[in-house]
């Protein structure tokens, strides 16, 4: 059993916390809302009146907050003044590259150890424990980390070093901003040439055109397995999740002046659909604007 400290129980990092303390963790959780925490204890957490308490004894720390501007606050005024030397630090938010690398350092040289783990697979795969992690590190520190982030997913994965988890994550969500678009496209092109809509899924997934937005998530109701769009595009992930990191992706490529012009104009999209106020709806539901001819 370790003894963790997780803060940020959103509706990602409420179900990661239950997982841990499912798998027999000492988990002490710590969250801004008092529903939050109440959830966490439901589910066997030890709530913490503060973050700095949480970390207090801890042997590992993991955090799942909004943005980068959050973790290295939280680092800075809660973690180094509370951590244990060698306690490992685990950053499961999804932020900039820059800051989860200056992060990184800032722990090592408070003689702490610490990776960069965003994730990948949604709430549903967070309450279930299936989430992926792709991990930015040193061998030693992912090594510790890969057994703690293995109760909350099917894969975990060594991206390498500081930050390389980071650059993972927002490059592969750049693939699936600009991949769900031109599937919407293709599936409203589809619909106003005719076809069923049905019947385009069961040729284009076994196809050349076959990719995880038709097949895993298809954007229509009604069409393949069940997804955020027979729910009215409720729940999934949100537009303006996407919307974030698309915008990071975006930064990235210009630090490094890389041309990613498919994904400039899925930023710009879904920047329209959120400046819509549909920044709370699935995904997906930027099929509607496809449809209607309004993106």
């Amino acid at each position: 059993m370790t003894s963790i400290a997780f803060i940020g129980l959103g509706n990602m990092g409420g179900g990661m916390a239950a997982n841990l303390a499912k798998a027999g963790h000492d988990v002490r959780a710590f969250d801004l809302s008092a529903e939050a925490l109440a959830r966490a204890a439901e589910a066997g957490c030890l709530g913490a009146a503060s973050a700095g308490e949480a970390v207090t004894g801890a042997e590992v720390v993991v955090t799942m907050l909004p943005a980068g501007k959050h973790v290295a606050a939280v680092y800075e005024g809660d973690v180094f003044p509370h951590a244990a030397p060698g306690t490992l630090l685990i950053d499961c938010s999804t932020i900039d590259v820059a800051t989860a690398r200056s992060n990184i350092e800032a722990a090592s040289a408070k003689g702490l150890v610490a990776v960069d783990a965003p994730v990948s697979g949604g709430i549903a795969a967070a309450n279930a424990g299936t989430l992926t992690f792709m991990a930015g590190g040193s061998k030693e520190a992912f090594d510790r980390a890969e057994v703690i982030l293995s109760a909350m997913g099917k894969a975990v994965i060594h991206a390498g070093g500081p930050g390389a988890g980071q650059a993972a994550k927002i490059c592969n969500n750049m693939l699936l901003g600009a991949s769900m678009i031109a599937t919407c496209e293709s599936l409203a092109l589809a619909q106003k040439l005719g076809l069923d809509p049905q019947t385009f899924f069961d040729i284009a997934s076994v196809s050349s055109g076959q990719n995880w937005s038709l097949t895993s998530y298809c954007p229509l109701p009604g069409v393949g397995p069940e997804t955020p769009a027979d729910r009215d595009y409720q729940g999934g992930f949100a537009a303006a999740l996407m919307l974030k990191d698309l915008r990071l992706a975006m930064e990235a490529a210009q630090s490094v002046d890389a041309d990613t012009p498919m994904g400039a104009k899925a930023r710009e999209l879904y920047e329209a659909m959120d400046a819509r106020g549909e920044g709370g709806l699935d995904f997906s539901a930027i099929i509607r604007a496809l449809q209607a001819g309004t993106a």
